[in-house]
């Protein structure tokens, strides 16, 4: 009798065991793990519509793609062992649309920023091995219920990802729905919950409610509760409801009486609904069930799409990874990537320890026609920091470090610091020699301090990038290489630790120091050999490169050695009375609000200006939180609320205490007696200068506090402050850019072009312009520079929205030049992504081409200001070149020491102040040739204020 029973489950165990090991392999897939079927189309709208517009440097659009991909990604380590589908509705019309013409005819065209997204997300999708399906003639709903039910059947339990309601038909013991954006699961006992029908019912339940997201008919009038109420009331589903459609005045719903009539007259609506809302399970598919296993992934080609679309956690996650990269598939293209070793070794990164090997270095330097050079040094302050060691590289992928001064126990004998300076001196001075390094600034004033005068710096990779795109990425080392390379670079923080725990370089091991310098060199050159070709592809920018930002490079760092001196003692005075201020004013704020609380706490704030004193709320934080920002409480302030108003200028006085008269004391150098800011050319997007430690850019110059901090900034004992100032040089760049002959009249003829544009403006004469009138025509003229509207006019003179409308009508009326130019720049920077400067500077705008309104404007109000404000950036840049040429080749007792927006500052012996002013003046005013004459304002003084 057993071996009866049993020989069906030999048979059974023998037929397997015939099978090839991949069918054996599948078939235990199908019966322990469950199938995973993806609706991309509605991951892909939902995501589009409910996440941010982000996009690439370029303006490629890839919130969407990244949303999608983002829940795939969590989806499949939900299942990492399950076979797994993504499908996608295909191209063109379906079964449905023949049914009825009207199917989902009302949507609106799909937005370009979504069609765009489709291909990259489909390409990320192969890239990762999963199975992708698209199926003309029937949606992605069709193909899953297909599927499913197929795989179901067959006894293997099914996963279907989605956010629709309709997919909950093909619930059932072996169906189950996730929502990966909610986070919710479906069962049988699920669906009941929500929908108040079983999955057998809710085909019936669509039928009878309608859809309007896909224009679904159904019966007018009928809502969810009503439906579920008539199915639930008369069994059979539609085909029973209509049976007895006598029984509906009888239940419990609201208008039963005439519902009856209603359902009669739309019986066709509803059974067209019924249809339309059916998901196919007889879909014709010829997918096997191996065709469901994904893929190993396709590490080359994903490597190549996250960078395009830069998703640079990912891309860095993956070049970590120790998979290893699958061969390309034939439906990507090949990536070869430039890239340094993965793993660097004694053999590739050298740590160099003897004479010999140093020796051997120093020659290939010399014989080099340009190599990479890096410092590494104790700190980040060049003004202080000691020198650690150095590296170089004269040819991709090899590099050699030498150790100096590394102080850690047990730390091996290195070369004697004094003797390899003094052998690289010559090679590091000479001018002829090319060398390629990144923040290069950094390393000339780091070398200063012992003695060396670092020439022959062609090539700044830090720069080169800038110039390429100010905005495509960070200019860092870690971020380019990782963007342009493909390459994670060894990070600090993984050699040195972190926070106060984090050792100075001196104190790694040189197992652990010696490849983290060498790849610095490495890379820098890598990256050279990357940017340098792109830059030579556009001779405007290659002239940027080589004739203004690398020369200005050892300006700043001349200015940044020679500092500024500070009066301490009047600082402190200044920060006293500061602080005794603050403490009136939060005296005043406490009384306001009728009770103490903290000024710095937007939340304590919140509840004093909202729900206590009951302020309108005029904004909110991405918290959903009644906003307490600047530009809320001035709003509030405008409005007459005294409260804000005081918490403005509480904001404002306190800012300068903390950042100026308490921390400028903190930054003097104790070796100089001068405070050393620091300069960034590779910050801004327009290529301003700006600077830290401290930020002059923030003193405010209109305010007398502000003015007061200047005055700190003093000349030492027989020298004088010589400042000198562009005046409306935007105006002017504006007035030469658009060829406005209105305006190129009031500049040439030396008129106050505010007056002139006043008398323009109102229809008076120049000399009857009152002092208000001045006062909104200069609103209007930078007003317009930044794009304002009329609301924002109205807002900054006072007047109605109407008003200032009529007075910008008015002005492009006198100057038609400006309007056109301005047209024209939006139109260009719509059609090319990006604008330029009188000089070439390409000043790129990823979201001139948003679908969100608010965005576009803003990005069109940057199109028309950008060429202007970068237009100035290089001619103060310009001017820098000139006057440090000019103090150098006079031997004038003179040097530049600050630099803010369009004034520069010099210390200058007192006897030659007045010189130094005309000739100043002179080469400031020549920095550019525009259809109208730059005029620069001078002034002298023992301190900043007064020279200004």
């Amino acid at each position: 009798m057993l071996m009866v029973s049993l020989n069906p489950l030999f048979g059974l165990v023998s037929f397997i065991l015939d099978l090839p090991l991949s069918k054996r392999l599948i078939l235990f897939i199908m019966h322990t793990t469950p199938l995973v079927l993806v609706d991309g189309s509605s991951y892909l709208y939902r995501a589009f519509h409910a996440l941010p517009p982000l996009s690439t440097s370029s303006g490629q659009p890839t919130g969407a793609v990244r949303g999608v991909m983002n829940m795939l990604l969590a989806l499949r380590r939900q299942y990492p062992e399950s076979p797994f589908a993504v499908v996608f509705d295909a191209k063109g019309p379906t079964f449905r649309d023949a049914l009825f013409e009207g199917y989902k005819s009302h949507r609106p065209p799909m937005p370009d920023d979504l069609r765009a997204q489709i291909e990259p997300l489909h390409a990320c999708v192969r890239a990762q091995g999963w199975p992708l399906l698209c199926v003309e003639g029937v949606e992605a709903d069709d193909v899953i219920g297909t599927l499913a039910r197929r795989h179901a059947d067959a006894g293997q339990p099914v996963v279907i990802s989605t956010g629709d309601k309709d997919m909950a038909q093909l619930v059932c013991p072996k169906v189950t729905l996730v929502n990966t954006m909610t986070n919710s699961t479906l069962d049988i006992e699920g669906v009941q919950a929500k929908f108040g029908v079983g999955p057998e019912l809710i085909i019936d339940y669509l039928a009878l409610m309608g859809d309007s997201s896909d224009n679904i008919p159904g019966v007018p009038g009928v809502g969810e509760k009503t439906a579920t109420a008539l199915l639930n009331g008369i069994h059979g589903g539609l085909q029973g409801l209509y049976k007895h459609l006598d029984q509906v005045a009888d239940l419990p719903i609201r208008g039963a009486k005439s519902l009856g009539a209603k359902l009669a007259e739309h019986k066709e609506a509803a059974f067209l609904s019924y249809q339309l809302a059916t998901i196919k399970t007889d879909v014709a598919l010829e997918i096997s069930p191996e065709a469901l296993i994904p893929a190993p992934v396709d590490k080359a080609a994903l490597i190549e799409l996250y960078r395009q679309l830069e998703f640079k956690n990912w891309l860095k996650e993956l070049l970590n990874s120790t998979e290893t990269p699958a061969q390309p598939s034939t439906e990507q293209p090949t990536l070869e990537l430039e890239t340094a070793p993965a793993q660097t070794n004694s053999a590739r990164y050298h740590t160099l320890l003897t004479q010999a090997e140093f020796e051997d270095w120093l020659q290939r330097l010399q014989q080099a026609p340009c190599f990479a050079f890096d410092t590494e040094t104790t700190g980040l302050d060049a003004q202080q920091a000691e020198l650690v060691g150095v590296s170089f590289a004269v040819q991709a992928g090899e590099a050699a470090y030498v150790p100096l001064s590394h102080r850690y126990m047990g730390a091996p004998d290195q070369l004697d610091l004094e003797h390899v300076l003094a052998a690289l001196k010559p090679l590091l001075e000479d001018p002829k020699q090319a060398k390629i390094v990144q923040h290069g600034k950094y390393d000339m004033n780091v070398l200063w301090r012992y003695g060396i005068q670092m020439q022959g710096i062609q090539f700044d990779t830090m720069l080169e990038s800038y110039v390429l795109n100010a905005t495509a990425t960070q200019h860092n080392m870690d971020s380019m290489a990782l963007k342009f390379l493909g390459h994670t670079t060894i990070a600090f923080e993984d050699i040195a630790g972190k926070g106060s725990k984090q050792l100075t370089f001196d104190q790694i091991a040189l197992e652990q120091a010696g490849p983290y310098a060498a790849e610095d060199a490495d890379i820098t050159l890598q990256l050279h050999q990357h940017l340098w070709p792109q830059l030579e592809a556009t001779p405007a920018l290659t002239k940027l490169f080589t004739e203004l930002e690398m020369p200005l490079v050892p300006v700043l760092a001349r200015m940044e050695r020679t500092g500024a001196y500070i009066d301490t003692a009047l600082l402190k005075q200044h920060s006293h009375e500061l602080g005794l201020k603050l403490l009136e004013l939060e005296a005043q704020a406490h009384e306001l609000a009728g009770e103490p609380f903290n000024l710095a706490s937007p939340k304590q704030l919140g509840t004093i200006l909202y729900e206590k004193l009951g302020y309108p709320v005029l904004a909110k934080t991405p918290k959903g939180q009644p906003s307490t920002a600047e530009n809320v409480l001035s709003d509030l302030a405008d409005q007459g609320c005294e409260l804000p108003r005081v918490l403005m200028q509480y904001r404002e006085l306190s800012k300068l205490k903390n950042t100026y008269t308490d921390r400028l004391p903190e930054q003097i150098n104790p070796k100089t007696g001068r405070v050393h800011t620091r300069y960034h050319q590779a910050v801004t997007a327009t290529g301003r200068l700006s600077s830290s430690d401290p930020n002059l850019q923030n003193i405010p110059i209109r305010t007398a506090e502000g003015r007061r901090i200047r005055q700190a900034f003093i000349a030492p004992q027989g020298y004088r402050i010589v400042s000198a100032d562009y005046s409306q040089i935007e105006l002017r760049i504006m007035a030469h850019l658009a060829e406005d002959e209105g305006l190129l009249r009031a500049f040439r003829d030396g008129l106050d072009v505010h007056r002139a544009t006043a008398a323009e403006v109102f229809g008076v004469a120049l000399e009857e312009v009152s002092s208000e009138q001045r006062r909104r025509a200069k609103a209007i003229n930078f007003g317009l520079i930044y794009g304002m509207s009329a609301f924002g006019l109205a807002k900054q003179i006072d007047v109605s929205r109407t008003e200032a409308q009529d007075y910008i009508d008015r002005y492009f009326a006198r100057y038609p030049g400006v309007l056109r130019y301005m047209e024209q720049t939006r139109l260009q920077a719509a059609e090319q992504g990006y604008v330029e400067t009188l000089f070439g500077r390409r000043l790129y705008l990823p979201e001139i081409q948003a679908r969100n309104p608010n965005q576009r404007k803003a990005a069109e109000r940057t199109a028309i200001n950008a060429p202007m404000q970068g237009t100035a950036a290089d001619i103060i840049k310009r001017a820098m070149l000139a006057v440090d040429q000019w103090l150098h080749s006079s031997g004038l007792d003179a040097r530049l020491i600050l630099q803010v927006h369009d004034e520069l500052v010099l210390e200058v012996r007192e006897d030659l102040a007045e010189q130094v002013q005309q000739e100043l003046a002179e080469r400031m005013a020549h920095a550019a040739e525009l259809r109208v004459p730059l005029v620069v304002e001078t002034g002298c003084g023992l301190n900043w204020d007064q020279a200004h």
